[in-house]
Order: structure tokens, then sequence, then C-alpha cells
């Protein structure tokens, strides 16, 4: 035999719904709600301020369920009520983070009547989904690579700076060291928000042609290999070597910052060096400065001769 009971309901007389409308201005400076089983106190000015549903119920165009004890009785889900009534008592409103929540909230909006509630509510609704779609937008495509041979065709076809990020989880040769997979993930999520970030200015390649490395970063410009950052070192320990994966943030943030120099650059890999080389960039210095340099010169050759001629 079952334990449970059936809830109550209170009982309405014929003769009790049928005079409610008479009754409508009798229920004093306050109204008492029934909303799905929650209870709520407010005025009769705050339910009238907006021309919505309660107005109509309160105005005797519509019919209004009263139980015994004078709580109006509305057959509706009351968890987001309290949203609803303080709308109304002051035109303001925290809207819930949560999109499913706010769409909830909508409904009942749209049950009530509440014209400015519901215009409100859809525009934060479409500023959302405007947002959503920028967020998807800045995702980015990686190139999976999956074989060695692509690797040359790409760096030398491409224009943009590369950085390459070779995985290889299924390298069995030594075991691993309890930190590796939380290292090799750090390396795995600074990759992909990396790529996020700079796939308008950087092409970025995943390798996972199974090669001898377990991490390694690549990075390329001008179809040459300029830097890489190893992050995989053997530990010998007592019975057999074991693959030590480490996570160098601040290296890997350095050179991706450091292949952005060859982006857009149609010069060799050698005119950007003597082009940053002092000896080459002197040539860029003004009439002053070039005077300047003559002074310091004649300066210096004189004593260098007289080191020259005590020895």
């Amino acid at each position: 035999m079952s334990d449970t009971t059936t809830p109550t309901v209170p009982s309405i007389s014929t003769s009790t719904r049928n005079t409610m409308t008479g009754q409508i201005n009798h229920f004093g400076k306050y109204v008492k709600l029934n909303v799905g089983n929650h209870l709520f106190l407010t005025s009769f000015d705050t339910l009238t301020k907006e021309d919505t549903m309660f107005k109509a119920m309160f105005s005797g165009r519509m019919e209004v369920v009263q139980d015994s004890e004078g709580w109006v009785l509305i057959d509706r889900d009351g968890k987001h009520f309290d949203l609803i009534l303080n709308y109304l008592r002051d035109g303001t409103i925290n809207l819930p983070e949560c999109n499913q929540i706010l769409n909830e909230l909508l409904h009942e909006a749209k049950f009530y009547c509440i014209e400015s509630l519901i215009e409100l509510i859809e525009q934060q609704l479409r500023t959302r989904s405007r947002k959503n779609a920028g967020d998807t937008d800045a995702c980015c495509k990686v190139i999976m690579l999956t074989s060695a041979k692509e690797l040359p065709n790409i760096v030398t076809t491409v224009r943009k700076p590369i950085v390459k990020l070779a995985i290889n989880r299924h390298n069995n040769k030594y075991s691993y060291t309890a930190s590796s997979d939380e290292m090799l993930m750090k390396n795995i999520e600074l990759f992909d928000k990396l790529s996020i970030r700079l796939h308008n200015r950087i092409l970025f390649i995943k390798d996972v042609t199974g090669s001898e490395e377990i991490c390694c970063w690549s990075f390329y410009g001008n179809g040459q290999k300029m830097a890489e950052v190893c992050c995989t070192s053997i530990v010998y320990a007592t019975e057999r070597k074991q693959n030590k994966v480490e996570f160098f943030e601040a290296r890997i943030y350095e050179e991706t910052l450091n292949i952005l120099l060859y982006e857009n650059r149609n010069a060799s890999v050698d005119e950007i060096i003597r082009a940053t080389t002092p000896r080459f960039a002197s040539a860029a210095l003004t009439d002053d400065d070039l005077d300047e340099e003559r002074s310091i010169s004649t300066t210096v050759v004189p004593t260098t001769n007289r080191s020259t001629r005590k020895r």
C-alpha cells in the first residue's frame, strides 16, 4: 500500500466563480496570488500598471478564480513569477545568463502578455545569438598533417608564417612520467588558444604523422624553419627510460611573436637579417648621426695607433 497522499485542491463553488467579477472592486489595496502553489502578495496598482493579462483580470474583462481564503489562483508554473512580479514593480530585471531559463521566462512573459518584457528578452536573445555567431567565426581551421611529404609543399607555397605542433601520443618506445599527460594537454590547449587568436595571421598545423617526437613546436617563415621548441626529454629511471613532456609556455609565446616578423614579407631571409644588422642599418642614419659617428671614429683611431706603438 502506497504511503503517498494526494494534495487537497481547494474547492471553489459555482457561486464564488460567478460572483468574482462583482467582487473585483473589493480586493482592496493588496492582492494574494497563488501561482502554481507559489504564493505572492502584491499591490493592485502593481498588477494593473501595464496593459497586461492582470489588468484584464482585475478590470472585469476576464474571469478570476479565487479560493475560500481569498487567494487568486493562476494555473501556471510559479518558479519564474518572482522575476515577472519584480519587473512589474519597478520596470527593471536582471536577465538570467542561461539561455534555457531566459527562454522559459520569455514564455511566461508571453502568457501574461507583458509586451515590454517580451521585447526586452527577445532583444537580449538576439544580442546573444550575434555574439555566439561571432565566437563561431573566431574558430579556425587547423591543417592536420598526416604525411611527412606534405610539409615541404606547404612551407614553400604558403605565404603566412607557420606554427606546427607535432603530437605523437602513441610513441611507446619508453614509458611516460606521471605528469607527462598533463603537460601534453597543456601544450595542446595552448596550440588551440593561439590558433583561435592568430588564425588570420599564422597558419597552424597539427602534425600527427607519428614522428619520433612526442611533443615538438616548429616555427616557419619565408619558406624556412626558423625555430623549434622541443618539449620532450628522456629521464633515466631506476629500471627503464621514461619520456618526460614539459610545457615551455613563455618560449612558445616568444617564438610565436618572433615568427610574426615574417608576416607579409616578400624579401628573402638573408635580406631581412641584413636589414636588421647594425652595420647595414647604419645606412638609414641621418646626416647628424653620421657626423657624430665620424667624430667618434676619428678619436678612436689615434688611441689605437698609440697602443700599437707601445707594442
